[in-house]
């Protein structure tokens, strides 16, 4: 597994689709299902980092394509 910091945000996003479709299948064991819960919550969370990132450099575009600080 990689570095979850290293991800793009389609990278991760992808990630966390192959987890939820294992979780959802109901083969895992407990602590295999746990693990990879754990991973899936960090995912989530590059993924809604990214997201406000992007949110936050779009906010800052100014009508003539300049960025504002």
């Amino acid at each position: 597994m990689s570095d979850i910091n290293e991800l793009s945000f389609e990278a991760a996003f992808a990630e966390l689709e192959a987890i939820i479709t294992q979780l959802e299948s109901g083969d895992l064991s407990l602590d295999d299902s746990v693990t990879l819960f754990e991973r899936g919550r960090k995912l989530s969370e590059r993924c809604q980092a990214l997201l406000d990132q992007a949110d936050l450099r779009i906010s800052q575009l100014t009508a003539d394509g300049r960025i504002e600080p």
